[in-house]
């Protein structure tokens, strides 16, 4: 329920034309009803706000902001993980359990004046488990996750990048959630490098002070395939860092098994972990992925060991040619 001081603001900003100001308390009702569970009316309230303003940009010749709905900066979906779908080191298992503990106990490490782990930085080559670890952290919180597209934060126009990550933590204040910036080193990338332009320092500042000053009850999780390119200014902000490896024989030998395990198989899964060494775990799962297709496409009644053989040694052939090029 909206208080009093906000209807009377809401009908004096409207009688003396203030529309920023119409438009700044609309947004703050919205983010109170939100918080209160009403979703489709904040919602609602939103979307009314966001069409007004596109509605007056178009029709005012010296509006320069080209952004989008906030909408559009998202990929938004409700992931059903759980933990044990993770094949990672028992280390990273315990990190992943400790942010779940604390998210449920946070209402405790508030009495003594403590917060749970909100801020994560995920780092490790690609496919090696970071958005997936996302998306589990979402699932077992119960709670969506908005996958933010970092290009289409990214414009010609002098700060409105800036303006896009103001909009994207206002959401995050609004709207619980766990938001994903992967490939973060696009904007957390080092200050002091000599081939930073003057508007990518702006644009992490930027982040940085939204970043610090984030008060939400949201889960914001970033990742990186280069940890040594961002800035060191960016590491005591996070709660916890996850650093990811290329999975080890037993690991390779569990995510074989995990995907496997539906179907007939004659041979022993540890033959062929070795031959596996070297990929990452979205390529163990494709892999998988390819057999269990060819399987069904050919009517064969088990998963045969010289198909998993020959899909793992094209897709080490595959990087080899990557690389020579």
């Amino acid at each position: 329920m909206a208080k009093a001081s906000q209807i009377k603001s809401l009908i004096q900003s409207h009688y003396e034309n203030d529309h920023n100001r119409f438009d700044t308390i609309s947004l703050q009702l919205a983010a109170h009803e939100a918080k209160s569970g009403h979703t489709a009316l904040a919602n609602e309230l939103k979307r009314i706000v966001d069409k007004s303003k596109r509605n007056k940009d178009a029709h005012n010749p010296n509006v320069k902001f080209h952004s989008n709905s906030i909408d559009e900066l998202f990929l938004h979906s409700r992931p059903n993980l759980e933990i044990n779908d993770l094949i990672l080191p028992e280390n990273h298992k315990e990190k992943i359990e400790k942010i779940l503990n604390e998210y449920f106990n946070q209402n405790k490490l508030k009495e003594f004046g403590l917060t749970n782990r909100r801020k994560i930085l995920l780092s490790g080559q690609p496919g090696t488990g970071k958005t997936m670890t996302a998306s589990v952290i979402a699932s077992e919180l119960h709670l969506p996750i908005y996958i933010i597209q970092i290009d289409k934060i990214f414009t010609r126009y002098m700060g409105e990048t800036s303006a896009k990550l103001r909009q994207i933590f206002k959401f995050i204040e609004s709207y619980k959630a766990v938001y994903f910036f992967d490939e973060f080193d696009s904007i957390g990338g080092d200050r002091s490098r000599d081939n930073e332009v003057g508007e990518m320092r702006r644009v992490l500042n930027a982040f940085l002070q939204f970043l610090e000053g984030d008060q939400s009850e949201s889960l914001i999780i970033t990742a990186t395939n280069n940890i040594s390119i961002l800035d060191k200014a960016l590491f005591r902000r996070f709660d916890d860092i996850l650093y990811y490896d290329l999975p080890t024989i037993e690991e390779i030998q569990d995510l074989f098994y995990m995907r496997l395990k539906n179907f007939n198989i004659k041979f022993k899964i540890e033959t062929i972990s070795k031959e596996a060494l070297g990929l990452c775990h979205a390529d163990i799962v494709k892999i998988c992925e390819n057999v269990i297709k060819e399987t069904i496409i050919n009517d064969s009644k088990y998963i045969k060991k010289d198909d998993l053989i020959k899909n793992i040694k094209m897709t080490k052939l595959s990087y080899e040619r990557i690389n020579k090029s």
